[in-house]
């Protein structure tokens, strides 16, 4: 498994298909995942450090993992079978619970716990960026940086 970090969320046109990019900590590979809306909007918020009044989703499954007296440990991208990821929520004591990848990260994020992709997954989907291309992923951040979570309500 493979360190990753969520370098951001975007919007795939012409299509309005939202994509997280994970990128290898340790590593030049960037792993693009075809995401829903609201999930998007979720990762968005929690990356912009907004916190509506009531709790969200993932919010609410954080705050309930922990009055369970659990902790989440890890996300994994396990696996890409027929063009979809899957994903295990991995917490202490080995328990690991399946989960789409999108809610995972979600997850992840407001637990503080660490995102690993499998390196089958990222033999199979993972795309190296040149280096004359960093510029372009420079640009997807500054992107990130002017999009509102609520770019991604509904169509």
């Amino acid at each position: 498994m493979n360190e990753m970090r969520v370098v951001g969320v975007r919007v795939e046109l012409p299509v309005n298909s939202p994509i997280v990019l994970l990128k290898e900590i340790n590593g030049d590979r960037y792993l693009p995942i075809w995401i829903g809306q609201p999930e998007a909007s979720a990762i968005a918020y929690e990356q912009q450090g907004i916190h509506p009044d009531r709790p969200m989703t993932h919010d609410l499954l954080r705050d309930v993992i922990g009055a369970l007296g659990a902790t989440l440990e890890s996300v994994q991208i396990t696996e890409m079978k027929d063009r979809l990821f899957y994903a295990e929520l991995v917490f202490a004591g080995g328990v690991r619970v399946s989960a789409r990848p999108s809610d995972a990260i979600a997850l992840a994020l407001r637990a503080g716990a660490a995102i690993f992709g499998a390196e089958t997954v990222l033999d199979e989907a993972g795309v190296i960026i040149p280096d004359e291309q960093e510029d372009e992923v420079e640009k997807f951040r500054e992107f990130l940086d002017t999009i509102s979570p609520d770019d991604f309500a509904g169509s």
